[in-house]
């Protein structure tokens, strides 16, 4: 039913977006991950999927290379550039038309001029120039790397000291890092030196286990990693415990 509706969508959609390729890194080198309290949808060259807790059973829908995913209103989003549409991964099937998406946040679909479109289609405040990467931080505001730095949105204001190749969803908004990272009431965690690490409040590494590279979130009361190959892998808060 979701490739039909992307079918019969791409019949009138494909003339209008199949022009040139924007300033970012192509769909087949893109591995991006997000997270929520319902799960993580990932999208690996091209591919998107979702694994929902407590199961975190993979499913992957047939699509066409997707760039980006992110979590709205409960559903797991996929964004389709040559299609120029937004697309649930599971439950309902659900597309928005938005145009050549490069980033999602958990508010927005950011185009390759920056600017932004809501789930519901509705234009909203964006930023001046392709985003690398948008998130929703913990105060419910929009953040996005721009060339390496990060921004707020909208607005577009520069955060002096504040750069990286990753974003890192925080308590009060977001920060950049340069390992993938995440932060919770009980510290913080990264992956770092082909380690899972916890941090506490001082940045001292409390606990760690082995961990090839991959992204990393918090879901309800647990940890959360996948890898490029699609392995989702769960511990508890302490990191004692492989729970998945």
């Amino acid at each position: 039913m979701r490739f039909l509706l992307l079918v019969a969508l791409g019949a009138g959609v494909l003339v209008a977006c199949a022009p040139t390729m924007g300033p970012t890194a192509s769909a087949g080198s893109t591995f991006r991950a997000a997270f929520s309290d319902q799960g993580v949808a990932f999208v690996t060259a091209g591919r998107a999927c979702v694994a929902r807790a407590p199961s975190y059973q993979t499913v992957c829908p047939r699509l066409p290379a997707a760039v980006d995913v992110a979590w709205n209103g409960g559903d797991a989003w996929a964004a389709v550039p040559s299609l120029g549409v937004v697309v649930t991964l599971d439950r309902a099937a659900r597309s928005v038309n938005v145009g050549r998406v490069v980033a999602l946040s958990a508010t927005r679909a950011y185009r390759e001029d920056g600017s932004a479109v809501s789930y519901g289609g509705t234009p909203v405040g964006g930023v001046t120039g392709a985003p690398t990467l948008a998130l929703t931080g913990g105060n419910g505001a929009d953040y996005v790397l721009l060339a390496g730095s990060l921004v707020t949105v909208p607005g577009g204001a520069k955060l002096e000291g504040a750069s990286g190749t990753f974003l890192v969803s925080t308590l009060t908004g977001a920060r950049a890092s340069m390992v993938p990272a995440t932060e919770s009431v009980g510290g913080t965690y990264q992956l770092s030196g082909g380690r899972l690490e916890r941090l506490d409040l001082t940045g001292h590494v409390v606990a760690s286990v082995p961990h090839p590279e991959g992204r990393i979130g918090v879901v309800g009361t647990e940890v959360v990693t996948v890898t490029a190959d699609g392995m989702v892998r769960v511990y508890s808060e302490t990191l004692a415990d492989r729970l998945h």
